[in-house]
């Protein structure tokens, strides 16, 4: 790790141990009182009590060796023993060099490991609604950021594809379809190669097989014994169930290719429908199952639960099993194929009961070993203008699709309309995704917010569209100069207090990235990208660059110029937001 702050960090650590004391914790922090210093280590305090020492005294003693350095410009004790640092013209320009020859070294890096990160969860043959739209922005950012960060990183979309739902869709077209070869019991052939339904036939009949359901005990059964046939893989049901799960799959990867999203893997529930039978048994073996009113259940009570926690169902008394048992059986395929170090889950925090029972189960029963981390991270809710879950205009539940075609419908409205018809949509589609990715990724993960189209696509406020519009004017100021054959090649001294900050905002970086990573949340690199924009925003109003006639100063000005570009494009990317040429 060659970052700025990191290398400052390990400087003061040595220092503090040749100063005679002994700490393992060394972290510098922006100041709060800025007319100090640019940085703070407030780590004094906890030496005078390890050392029973006033912590004046050590502060001084540190300070001293500090002030021999030429990588600072001042330092100083404030208070008790706050050590107040800043930085040098010289140590700050030559840092600014290594950043611009590669960007990389500006960031942290993570110790080698392999996670798996569930993050997309829709049911086959089903609408996707604004539900998905978090787990899929959250999920792939948090992805390409553990991947930024150096990580191996396997992102799987986790299909909801073998459950009742697939019972009941099944069940309605054999009673619209009963002519279909795929419900003769008798027919030994070879199924048709396509269905004559589309993906919008699917998400019709959903909705009114699961009313029918309600309504009708025996249609419900029906469908109860379809599923249990399906999983069973009957042949003319298993068969109609992957031209099912075929149109459906590709009408989801087109949506998530809108949000640029992406998985590594499309496996769903089905795919551990294998493991099933292995992970009962080994439950079983390990004298963890028992009998409760016909179902086959586990206990993940502990002593210290503040509430109680219900006993998993593993088997149900009709011999079915649970959602809890196939998410068990996906982790079991997961650790066996792929032994990772850790596996997230990005799904609404009110499926947090549902992850707490399984990773209790696959702890206690040595499925996953103890060192392997199953975390759920949950989310709050997206709500509209009302403060309630986003909804149509009649009241309906918002689908994704719609919700992507309102936006851009709005973003148009800001595109020139002088560009020919396949860049215009181009641009259109690039600013939908990012005004839906930087409105949903820009509050923390666990909270609820509301989402407002036409304040969320303007081009002035804290959005995606602003980001977008500002980065894309860095790029043109650079190609401008590029076209005039100026100079980017080095940083060559700080002439002006607007670099300055720009080059303490661009240290912030590591730690913004740390931060998101150890917190599984966005909203961090969400508020630096707009605080660092509005940083060259300011530089850029206020200094000549292009027109700058001191060569020296302009080289310099651009090259500060070029990092900037480069920075805001890395975050936009991990964020899930394409750069624009224009717009």
């Amino acid at each position: 790790m060659n970052n700025f702050i990191y290398k400052l960090e390990e400087k003061l650590k040595s220092i503090i141990k040749e100063c005679g004391y002994d700490t393992d914790n060394v972290t510098l922090v922006t100041s709060s009182r800025p007319d100090l210093g640019e940085y703070q280590y407030n780590g004094v305090m906890s030496l005078a009590k390890a050392y029973k020492k006033n912590p004046n005294i050590i502060a001084t003693e540190i300070v001293e060796h500090l002030l021999q350095d030429s990588t600072f410009s001042n330092v100083n004790v404030a208070g008790p023993g706050f050590i107040n640092l800043s930085f040098s013209d010289e140590a700050l320009t030559e840092y600014m060099n290594e950043v611009k020859d590669d960007i990389n070294i500006n960031k942290g890096q993570l110790k080698k490991k392999k996670i798996i990160i569930d993050y997309g969860g829709p049911n086959v043959a089903k609408a996707l609604h604004v539900g998905h739209l978090r787990s899929a922005n959250i999920g792939e950012a948090l992805k390409r950021l553990a991947k930024e960060l150096g990580a191996e990183v396997i992102g799987d979309v986790h299909l909801g594809d073998w459950g009742r739902p697939m019972g009941l869709i099944i069940l309605e077209l054999k009673n619209r379809h009963p002519e279909w070869k795929y419900f003769d019991e008798d027919y030994n052939g070879e199924y048709p190669d396509d269905i004559p339904i589309t993906n919008k036939d699917l998400e019709e009949i959903y909705p009114i097989a699961s009313t029918k359901a309600k309504e009708d005990d025996n249609y419900l059964e029906e469908a109860r014994i379809i599923t249990y046939k399906l999983q069973k893989k009957e042949r003319g049901y298993y068969a109609l169930w992957k031209k099912i799960v075929e149109v459906s799959v590709a009408n989801i990867k087109s949506l998530y290719d809108k949000l640029n999203v992406s998985f590594e893997l499309w496996n769903g529930e089905s795919d551990s429908d294998k493991y099933i039978d292995d992970v009962v048994n080994y439950l079983k073996d390990k004298g963890l199952v028992c009998e409760s009113e016909g179902a086959s259940v586990v206990d993940v009570k502990k002593d210290d639960d503040k509430v109680e926690i219900p006993p998993l169902i593993l088997v149900k008394s009709n011999g079915s099993v649970s959602y809890e048992t196939t998410d068990i059986a996906t982790i079991w395929e997961r650790m066996k194929e792929y032994n990772p170090d850790e596996i997230w889950y990005v799904v609404d925090s009110r499926q947090s009961l549902h992850f707490e029972q399984v990773f209790r189960v696959c702890y206690k029963s040595g499925i996953v070993p103890v060192n392997v981390k199953l975390d759920h991270m949950g989310f709050g809710t997206m709500n509209g203008k009302d403060g309630k879950p986003f909804k149509t205009r009649d009241g309906g539940v918002m689908t994704l699709s719609n919700l992507i075609d309102n936006v851009k419908s709005e973003v148009e409205k800001k595109i020139n309309n002088n560009l020919d018809k396949e860049e215009q949509e181009k641009i259109s589609n690039t600013l939908t995704c990012a005004v839906l990715k930087y409105a949903d990724l820009l509050p923390n993960r666990s909270t609820d917010y509301i989402f407002d189209i036409e304040k969320f696509s303007d081009m002035n406020g804290k959005t995606g569209v602003y980001l977008l519009y500002s980065t894309m004017r860095i790029k043109s100021l650079l190609d401008r100069a590029k076209e005039n054959n100026y100079s980017m090649n080095k940083v060559t001294g700080i002439y002006s207090p607007y670099e300055k900050d720009i080059i303490l905002k661009l240290l912030e970086v590591p730690s913004v990235l740390d931060k998101s990573f150890n917190e599984r949340t966005l909203n961090y690199i969400c508020d630096y990208l707009y605080e660092l924009t509005n940083t060259f925003n300011s530089f850029y109003a206020s200094v000549k660059i292009l027109t700058e006639e001191d060569p020296i100063k302009r080289e310099s000005y651009l090259s500060l110029s070029g990092i900037v570009f480069k920075t805001n494009r890395m975050l936009l990317n991990i964020l899930g937001i394409d750069v624009l040429e224009r717009m």
